[in-house]
């Protein structure tokens, strides 16, 4: 798990500086506000997202102020995300934070084992459709525990092995070895959506909308494209 290293502010501390020094707020409005979608290709788009995730690893983050300024706003009717991010539910995958973008720019999807279900696909084809995005990346990350599970194949309680059969085919692949099983089903899943859907294949034959996977490592916090 990702440390918090010396001298490196968390975003409570980040938002509680800005409030005491209002100039923080203020420079944030006059840059990466402007940022999303404008003038972006999907090859910008996932340049945009990798260079915010190096950001994060060097403990520079930049969005917290420009997240203050918009909270205080109050006033944004609409949304111009220029990336979509389908990602595990796992409470250590904090998205916009790991990418170091503010509220506004990133349309995220999560579920356990980020998987592509029928709702799923529509929330990203609504999000490639209708809001314009430019780049849709599948993230999966090291220990999970939603791909553990699929691979011990154990009997759970409640609905939870309902994600199983969408699980199966990159576990499959990975012979029960669980590092694997996580590339495995980030590799499926980027195909499943680049193969099943014909308004995001569109998109991308004809609008140059990137489609990626990637998986976030707990331990150092960086993104590796493997998809």
């Amino acid at each position: 798990m990702r440390r918090v290293i010396a001298g490196e502010w968390t975003r409570r501390q980040f938002v509680a500086g800005a409030v005491a020094a209002g100039a923080l707020a203020e420079f944030a409005g006059i840059g990466r506000l402007a940022l999303a979608q404008t003038g972006m290709t999907g090859e910008t788009a996932m340049k945009e997202l990798m260079a915010g995730n190096e950001r994060y690893i060097a403990g520079k983050i930049t969005s917290f102020p420009e997240d203050l300024k918009i909270l205080q706003e109050k006033t944004v009717l609409k949304q111009e995300p220029f990336a979509a991010v389908l990602a595990c539910a796992d409470s250590r995958v904090p998205v916009e934070i790991l990418f170091d973008q503010s509220i506004g720019h990133v349309f995220v999807t999560r579920v356990a084992g980020n998987v592509v279900t029928p709702e799923v696909m529509a929330t990203l084809e609504y999000g490639v459709g209708v809001l314009g995005l430019k780049a849709v990346l599948i993230l999966g990350h090291t220990n999970c525990g939603a791909i553990a599970a699929a691979v011990q194949g154990k009997e759970v309680p409640g609905q939870i092995s309902v994600l199983y059969q969408h699980l199966m085919p990159g576990v499959r692949e990975a012979h029960g070895d669980v590092v694997q099983a996580v590339k495995a089903n980030v590799v499926f899943q980027t195909r499943l959506v680049q193969e099943s859907s014909t308004l995001i294949a569109k998109a991308v034959k004809e609008g140059g909308v990137k489609v990626a996977g990637g998986v976030y490592d707990l331990e150092n916090g960086r993104v590796n494209i493997i998809a």
